[in-house]
């Protein structure tokens, strides 16, 4: 198999503080690099993809290497998110299989096991819903209401919880959560104003909302702590409104608690706050709120912050922040981070951008998917390996034609593999619909997905690259009949539709020429636009929202219309909608959602409410139409419809991949492109599933 560069810098001096052990308890972590719990899409669903996936974050150096929550209890059914499940005995063996896979690489292995209270669904186990107290649930709109738990349930999730500890002791967990943060806990609503109302010894003062906190952490010592560490997970400051967790009395927990875990896991709630894409937070954002911890502790803290510096990550431990760099994200962007560090391979590190596409394999129910990394979750499934490709089959070589996500992956990945590459680009850089979507309000860090690959490719020998190559099938051939490459890939990519075809509209809508209208792509290219603009959403991903922020910052007095009953909708799934509708309001953008615009006569555009059919007029000055992308995919089509003159030239395949064959996201088409490298001079079934499958025992 080829692989990265491992011989260069066996140590890097600098960064030596990340590589010392620590005591957690009753076990000790080789380094300071420690993978928090995080979801997949994957759990007690795939668990040979979950252990896979697991293991190679131990492999690539992660010192703790952690599983997502796992529900003790049919009472916390989250159907039907797929997350950890340890109900009984019969769930053990397959969470033995991550433990394994993590232990094979001398890494520890640590479990969240959790009841998630009125958060839980209970849709599989059709159990009624318990909370703290009496309410209706706000995380699903399901018509049910949780009741409130009696003293014998307290007894029963503390006998619950403790069995759960044992288990997890006797499967080879080396470390045990009690986890009372996100407000997706039973526990963190125990601590919480708003939603504990109770008014026996568990409600009321803070020492009373504490007391279960303190009773599971004593459970839990007493169960396991001569064999696991005890790790707490807390959010020390709630970000939900009205009488939730303050920043004094997250203090003040602390304080009660101080040297009861043997580890400190401390961050913020609810997710959406701990887990800001880049677009709207930077990096090592969390300090603020959680520096305070280990100046009251004696025990070690690790938090998260989107760490992907390594002078950042020292700087933390030599201030005295943190003990150990917690991190989700840039451990599944690189799962190698670690040793990379280590060796002080720098350059060859994966950035996270934090685009949160990884979240949205958990709120879409599938598994986890990343823009950088395009092996995430391929571990089990396709025997992937994020720094592992197998060498060239053949002295065939390939041109590319077109550097943007999909054709640099492309380009790199069979470049690691030995093949010969060209590449040609049309403009004068690499990058295509990244470095123009990068330079928009935000999104700036998505530039090292070019980044990255550009630096891989400048270091190959076997990879041509030629910029402002615009060509057609007259000028393809040519290249072949002078370069003898025997495959054609066409990445050319797409263009934002001008006629605001889309998902509301199947042909092209009724646009008098009364104002300016544009595409994302001509905003984009710097086209100015002032006075007032209305934007048409039909996309619902973050185009719509990022132009109008664009639009409205430069002046404009933007009106956004969307079909959908959110702006941004799609982005409930990468946490940001709700940022992206503040930060739209705060710029005075009109929202008007649930309308579709109709047509568009002498600057009078008409909109249409998507139920009532009720229209409204709205006076414009310019329309930006965000709606469907149309591929860029003439040049494919030329070449396939000349075989003769194909065949002629030896060639023996022409591909179309990535937004030229159907326009998706930056992280499908990065995939594409690596799964044609990968899947390069290799015979190809289409009758086959293609990618190994899990099956449900009978």
């Amino acid at each position: 198999m080829s692989d990265c560069d491992n011989s260069r810098g066996m140590n890097d001096s600098r960064y030596d503080g990340l590589f010392e052990p620590i005591q957690i308890g009753p076990v000790t972590a080789r380094n300071r690099f420690y993978q928090v719990p995080h979801c997949n899409g994957l759990g007690h669903v795939f668990p040979k993809a979950e252990a896979a996936m697991r293991g190679i974050k131990a492999e690539g150096g992660w010192g703790v290497v952690s599983t997502q929550e796992v529900d003790i209890h049919p009472s916390t059914d989250v159907s039907p998110y797929i997350e950890g499940r340890l109900w009984d005995e019969k769930d053990m063996h397959r969470l033995a299989l991550t433990v394994d896979a993590i232990h094979e690489h001398n890494s520890l292995a640590a479990i969240e096991i959790t009841h998630n209270g009125h958060e839980a669904t209970n849709r599989q186990s059709r159990l009624p819903l318990m909370a703290v107290s009496e309410m209706i649930p706000g995380a699903n709109l399901d018509p049910v209401q949780a009741y409130k738990m009696t003293r014998e349930d307290i007894a029963n999730f503390r006998c619950w919880h403790r069995r759960a500890a044992i288990r997890a002791r006797d499967i080879g967990f080396d470390i045990v959560y009690v986890y009372a943060a996100h407000s997706l806990s039973l526990l963190a609503h125990f601590l919480s104003r708003k939603f504990n109302n109770r008014t026996d010894e568990y409600g009321g003062s803070l020492e009373n909302r504490v007391r279960l906190l303190r009773e599971v952490l004593d459970d839990t010592h007493d169960a396991v702590g001569d064999r696991c560490g005890i790790a707490l997970r807390l959010a020390v400051r709630e970000f939900l409104g009205q009488d939730s967790l303050s920043e004094d009395e997250g203090r003040d927990v602390v304080e009660m608690l101080a040297d009861l875990p043997d580890i400190w896991d401390v961050n913020i709630s609810g997710w959406m706050h701990d887990s800001k894409s880049s677009r709207f937070s930077n990096e090592g954002d969390q300090e603020s709120y959680i520096a305070f911890v280990k100046q009251i502790t004696g025990k070690p803290v690790v938090g998260v912050g989107r760490f992907t510096s390594p002078e950042t990550m020292v700087d933390q431990i030599r201030r005295g922040v943190l003990d150990m760099i917690g991190a989700a994200r840039p451990s599944i962007a690189d799962p190698f981070l670690p040793e990379k560090i280590r060796q002080g391979r720098l350059e060859d590190i994966r950035e996270c951008i934090g685009c949160n596409i990884c979240v949205s394999g958990d709120m879409t129910v599938s598994p986890i998917r990343c823009t950088q990394n395009p092996t995430m979750g391929e571990e089990y499934r396709k025997d992937w390996h994020p720094e592992q490709i197998a060498p060239k089959s053949s002295e065939d070589s390939i041109l590319v034609i077109g550097a943007g996500p999909a054709g640099i992956e492309a380009t790199m990945s069979l470049g690691k593999r030995g093949y010969r590459v060209v590449l040609a680009e049309a403009s004068r850089h690499a990058g295509g619909r990244v470095v123009r979507e990068s330079r928009l309000p935000g999104l700036s860090e998505w530039r090292r997905v070019v980044d990255y690959r550009l630096g891989q490719i400048q270091r190959m020998r076997n990879v041509e690259m030629y910029f402002e190559s615009k060509l057609n099938k007259e000028q393809v051939l040519e290249l072949a009949d002078e370069l003898k490459f025997q495959h054609i890939l066409c990445a050319t990519g797409s263009t934002w539709h001008a006629g605001g075809i889309g998902r509301t509209h199947r042909t092209p809508l009724d646009l008098d020429e009364s104002v300016t209208s544009v595409t994302p792509d001509q905003i984009m290219d710097g086209q100015n636009i002032s006075g007032s603009a209305l934007v048409f959403d039909d996309d619902h991903y973050y185009m719509g929202g990022v132009i109008a922020e664009k639009l409205a910052s430069c002046g404009c007095q933007v009106t956004l219309v969307t079909p959908e009953a959110n702006v941004s909708a799609w982005t409930q799934n990468t946490l940001e909608q709700t940022f992206i509708e503040k930060r739209l309001h705060d710029l005075d953008v009109r929202l008007i959602e649930k309308h579709a615009l109709i047509s568009l006569r002498d600057q009078q555009a008409i909109i249409q409410h998507v139920v009532s059919q009720e229209q409204r007029t709205l006076l414009i000055h310019n329309l930006i139409l965000v709606t469907a992308r149309e591929p860029s995919q003439q040049l494919y089509f030329s070449l396939k419809d000349d075989p003769e003159a194909i065949q002629e030239r030896g060639i023996h395949s022409v591909t179309r991949i990535g937004d030229c064959l159907a326009p998706s996201t930056i992280a499908a088409a990065v995939y594409a492109g690596h799964l044609y490298a990968r899947n390069f001079d290799e015979p190809v079934n289409i009758d086959e599933v293609p990618y190994r499958r899990e099956y449900t025992e009978i």
